[in-house]
């Protein structure tokens, strides 16, 4: 049985970077849009769709008197879990792809 997770395009890969480094923390999606450069129209789809697997949880924040609350953000463990090893993939293909681009030692002169 697999783990249903939603599509991970790059934005949604560079959302829950941001996430990761500080995984307990809970996030305005304001903030999360100035960290990522990503527009509302993107980012509160990216949001929606992962707490809707269960990635994120969500919760309402009373600020100000006269200010309407907040949603705020937090990975789950499975969000977690799923970022971290997204991470790792892309720091193993990172890895692999500089070794193809190096140059075979051919020996001679330096």
């Amino acid at each position: 049985m697999s783990i249903k997770t939603p599509r991970l395009s790059p934005q949604t890969l560079l959302v829950l970077e941001r996430f990761v480094e500080r995984p307990a923390a809970w996030h305005y999606g304001y903030e999360l849009s100035r960290e990522t450069g990503l527009k509302s129209g993107t980012l509160y789809p990216i949001l929606m769709r992962l707490a809707k697997f269960s990635l994120l949880e969500t919760k309402w924040v009373a600020t100000e008197d006269g200010v309407p609350p907040r949603h705020t953000y937090r990975l789950t463990s499975k969000g977690a879990e799923l970022a971290r090893a997204q991470q790792t993939a892309a720091s193993s293909a990172a890895r692999t792809a500089a070794r193809a681009r190096r140059p075979a030692f051919r020996g001679g002169e330096a």
